[in-house]
């Protein structure tokens, strides 16, 4: 008797990608950066009716509500994960909220990247292209890159990366690798 097997993809998900999904051709893991957004993304989102109404009640109960989801998605993958409103207004785009303007603090320990330095500025300009890259928080024997063109910035440190801009392709493929290789994590989530 024939199996019949059901698969949900997404209505942007391109069509040879839906065949290869269904053959089983497609068999890839997704990259620790982009699951621990996404998972908060569908979070902010599912929370986003609760965030309008406190928006308009008492702000300050908003962002507290904000922070905190970004606390709870961070407790999964044992960071602690920060939504910035670094400028006035950005906690009105709602349609933005966790598609930029990121804290991920990995370990507050940490002192030194488990790769050269070098490297980490030689893959962002392979990666994210026309950027400036220099050597940032070199004190007290500690060490860190600044990543950065003229509207936006990535501060990569041992403990911590802050990216201060919109998680484009390049931006997120660029945090994918820096996720995988600066701070050694591997994503937990099997997508077929």
């Amino acid at each position: 008797m024939p199996i019949m097997i059901i698969i949900f993809t997404s209505k942007k998900t391109n069509p040879v990608r839906r065949l290869m999904i269904i053959m089983g051709f497609h068999i890839t893991n997704i990259m620790i950066f982009s699951e621990i957004v996404l998972e908060l993304q569908q979070q902010l989102k599912t929370n986003l009716a609760q965030i309008r109404f406190m928006l308009k009640k008492n702000p300050a109960m908003a962002y507290t509500r904000i922070v905190e989801i970004g606390k709870e998605v961070g407790k999964k993958y044992n960071i602690k994960l920060v939504v910035n409103f670094p400028k006035e207004g950005r906690i009105e785009e709602f349609d933005m909220y966790g598609k930029r303007d990121l804290s991920l603090i990995i370990d507050y320990e940490r002192k030194k990247f488990p790769i050269n330095r070098e490297v980490i500025k030689e893959k962002a300009k392979e990666i994210l292209g026309d950027i400036q890259v220099q050597d940032a928080y070199m004190y007290e024997n500690k060490e860190g890159v600044r990543v950065y063109s003229d509207n936006w910035k990535i501060d990569i440190l041992p403990h911590s990366v802050h990216i201060w801009t919109e998680f484009d392709e390049k931006v997120t493929k660029f945090c994918d690798w820096l996720m995988e290789n600066a701070y050694e994590m591997k994503s937990k989530t099997r997508r077929i």
